[in-house]
C-alpha cells in the first residue's frame, strides 16, 4: 500500500485552502483527489461524494483528510519513540502493548499497515527472548540485543550453527575481523563477550554521530563551515563502525560542496 500512496497532492491543497485562505474549485481532477484521498484515509466513497455536494462540506472533508494524515502520523512516531525506549530497556511486553494501543484508535491503513509490521517484528523478537531461536526475517543487530538480554535473564547462550551466522554477519558491521569473531565464537564466554561489544559498539557510535550532528548543524547556521566541517573530522579521527563513518564521510563532503546556484 505504501507504494500507492502520495498525500503531496492533498498536502498541497490543503494547504492552499485551509492556510492561505484560497478558494476551493470542485474541478474533476480536486473532486478525484478529494475521493482518492479520502479511501486513503478510511473515509468511505458515499461520504466523500455526499461531502462533495457542496463547497462547505467539501472543505470540511479536506480539513478531516488533512486531519487523519497528521495525527495519524504524530500518533504513529510518538509510539515508535516510545517503542525503542522500550527495546532498550529490554521491555518487549510494553513496547508491544504501545503498538496495541495504537491499533484500537488509529483507523488509517497505511499507518495500521505500518504498526501491524512493527508488531510483527516485536512479536517475533519476543518469540526469539523466549526460545533462543533465531529468526531469518528480523533484523540482526535487534536479535542480537534479545540474546544477549536472554543471557541477562540466566539463559545458558548455546552456539548454534544459526548464532555463528548471526555472529559472523554483524560483527563486520562494527569493524570486528573475521579472526577475532573466530576466535569469540570458540566458547560461550567469548560469544558473549563479542556480542555485548558489537551492540556497545553501535550504541556509542549512534550517541557520538548524533551529538556531532547537532553541533555540526548549529555552527553551519551560524555561518561556520570550517567548525561544522570540524566537527565530521572529529568524528571520522575516532569512528570505527563503517556505517557511521560513510555517514559522516557524507556530511564532511555536502559541507564541502558549493552552495546551490553559486
Amino acid at each position: 500500500m505504501s507504494d500507492e500512496i502520495n498525500w503531496g497532492p492533498i498536502r498541497d491543497l490543503a494547504q492552499r485552502v485551509l492556510e492561505r485562505s484560497e478558494p476551493l474549485e470542485l474541478s474533476d481532477g480536486t473532486r478525484a483527489l478529494l475521493i482518492k484521498s479520502a479511501r486513503e484515509v478510511a473515509i468511505s466513497a458515499q461520504d466523500a461524494e455526499d461531502a462533495l455536494r457542496s463547497l462547505p462540506s467539501a472543505t470540511a472533508l479536506l480539513r478531516e483528510i488533512r486531519q487523519r494524515i497528521r495525527e495519524g502520523s504524530r500518533r504513529l512516531s510518538k509510539a515508535r519513540d516510545r517503542v525503542e525506549e522500550l527495546q532498550e530497556k529490554g521491555d518487549l511486553n510494553g513496547a508491544q502493548q504501545v503498538i496495541r494501543d495504537l491499533l484500537t484508535v488509529e483507523v488509517v491503513p497505511l499507518y495500521r499497515e505500518q504498526a501491524e509490521i512493527l508488531l510483527d517484528e516485536l512479536t517475533g523478537l519476543a518469540e526469539v527472548l523466549a526460545t533462543g531461536r533465531i529468526n531469518p526475517d528480523l533484523h540482526d543487530r535487534q536479535q542480537l540485543a534479545v540474546l544477549v538480554q536472554r543471557i541477562q535473564q540466566g539463559h545458558p547462550l548455546e552456539i548454534t550453527d544459526d548464532l555463528r551466522a548471526l555472529v559472523r554477519q554483524t560483527a563486520p558491521t562494527a569493524a570486528i575481523t573475521e579472526a577475532e569473531t573466530e576466535e569469540a565464537l570458540k566458547s560461550p564466554e567469548g560469544a558473549e563477550a563479542l556480542m555485548g561489544m558489537i551492540l556497545s559498539r553501535f550504541r556509542k557510535a549512534q550517541s557520538r554521530f548524533l551529538r556531532s550532528m547537532y553541533r555540526m548543524t548549529s555552527l553551519r547556521d551560524a555561518g561556520d563551515i570550517e567548525g561544522a566541517r570540524q566537527q565530521m573530522r572529529d568524528v571520522l579521527a575516532v569512528e570505527v563502525v563503517p556505517q557511521y563513518r560513510r555517514m559522516a564521510e557524507e556530511q564532511l563532503k555536502g559541507l564541502d560542496s558549493p552552495p546551490p546556484g553559486s
